[in-house]
């Protein structure tokens, strides 16, 4: 009778661990949910859970709230099992042990990466996967252009100056808007930086910092230290994140800014009778080549402290697969990760198709994309610019000295 009852106990104890066992619950902390139309990526988790029995926990917020959240977890080791990130992230946090190496995970789990479009890597591994591709082109405000007798879009920096000193002599809009929050300064590659890479110029010469006597750089600095001189950039600047910089743009406060096309879907949302297009980056006068235009993406990774890494990776699988990745791609207006994906964009925001068109004639770019502690090289060149806008660093050649020297200690 005791042998039966042991062997009935130890029954139910594998059946109470199995149950256990199959009650996973992922956390996915990301920005994206934020950006999507509503119910798009909870229709993809809710999926994956059906195919699967794993459960998807969205922790959803803007994209600065999730950079700090996601840091905070990476220092506490409290970091959700499944994380979005900024390929400028990534270093530091491989660095930090703080994720998980993915080419270990795919290897074990026999993952045919060949159908990626891109792996972001350190040290040889791969610790993201861009999951969905956004250019950066320029947006902007017709009808405030049209109020300002703007007739034609800029082309070149003395144009984009006339059209948005236009704006600011003729309505109550500023003519460009740029996030420099210190706390989030990814304006630095986003908003600023984009001016350089559509003319031709770098930032870097053989993977080092080549900021010293850079001619392109100088006058980039030069030329958007003179729109603050101008009063032609939207007050606020130093405190501004991204998601700030966007409510400018549909509260109809600025004509001109620089921005993801995932911010489509929130400029839809937040003013749907908005009337905006999308233009090429102006390029510095007397440039004639092709240009660059700025390259960010959704990537994932898994926690270093997630329990659960092989169902993180079953997760990341499902997100990548061709169809899943096709349907977040449209839904995102973005290029896929998987290159394999066809996204159907013949129902897509016509601002996008336009922008897809610029992007097919320009060149990607994102020199910060996986350098040593990226967002601090980034913060770093942001609290110098706001230190030579503002006077306190006389001249741009100290100042780019300064951020060099600085920069060359991170490498």
């Amino acid at each position: 009778m005791k042998k039966y009852l042991t062997v009935a106990l130890v029954g139910l104890m594998l059946l109470a661990m199995s149950s256990v066992g199959m009650a996973v619950t992922l956390e996915f902390q990301q920005w994206w949910e934020v950006e999507l139309p509503a119910g798009v990526l909870r229709g993809i988790a809710d999926e994956f859970t059906a195919q699967t029995g794993i459960e998807i926990q969205l922790l959803s917020n803007p994209y600065a709230d999730t950079n700090t959240q996601i840091a905070a977890g990476a220092a506490t080791g409290t970091m959700a099992d499944v994380v979005g990130l900024d390929g400028a992230w990534v270093y530091d946090y491989a660095k930090q042990e703080a994720i998980s190496n993915l080419s270990a995970l795919m290897e074990k789990r026999g993952y045919n990466d060949a159908q990626l479009s891109d792996q972001i890597k350190v040290d040889g591994a791969t610790y993201m996967i861009p999951v969905v591709n956004f250019a950066y082109p320029m947006l902007v405000n017709v009808d405030l252009l049209k109020e300002a007798g703007v007739t034609e879009m800029p082309k070149t920096w003395s144009e984009f100056k006339a059209a948005a000193q236009a704006v600011v002599n003729n309505t109550n809009a500023y003519g460009w808007v740029i996030p420099l929050s210190t706390s989030s300064p990814s304006g630095i590659q986003n908003q600023f930086m984009s001016w350089l890479w559509a003319s031709g110029g770098f930032m870097l010469r053989d993977g080092r910092p080549d900021l010293v006597d850079n001619e392109k750089l100088t006058k980039t600095v030069e030329f958007v230290k003179s729109l603050f001189d101008e009063n032609l950039i939207a007050p606020g600047a130093y405190s501004m994140t991204e998601a700030t910089m966007v409510e400018e743009f549909v509260n109809g406060r600025v004509a001109f800014m620089t921005t993801s096309l995932a911010h489509i879907n929130l400029i839809r949302q937040g003013a749907p009778n908005l009337n905006f297009q999308a233009i090429p980056l102006p390029v510095m006068d007397g440039y004639e080549g092709q240009s660059g235009v700025v390259v960010a993406n959704w990537g994932i990774g898994i926690a270093a402290n997630s329990k659960y890494q092989d169902e993180a990776m079953q997760f990341i699988e499902y997100m990548m697969s061709p169809e899943v990745n096709a349907r977040l791609a449209e839904a995102a207006n973005a290029f896929p990760g998987n290159i394999y994906a066809e996204p159907d964009y013949s129902a897509a925001d016509p601002v996008f198709v336009d922008s897809y068109e610029i992007f097919k004639d320009s060149y990607a770019i994102n020199e910060f994309t996986g350098l040593p502690t990226s967002e601090h090289l980034m913060r770093i060149f942001n609290d110098h610019l706001q230190l030579y806008i503002e006077g306190d660093i006389k001249s741009v050649d100290s100042m780019l000295d300064m951020i060099q020297e600085e920069w060359v200690r991170a490498f």
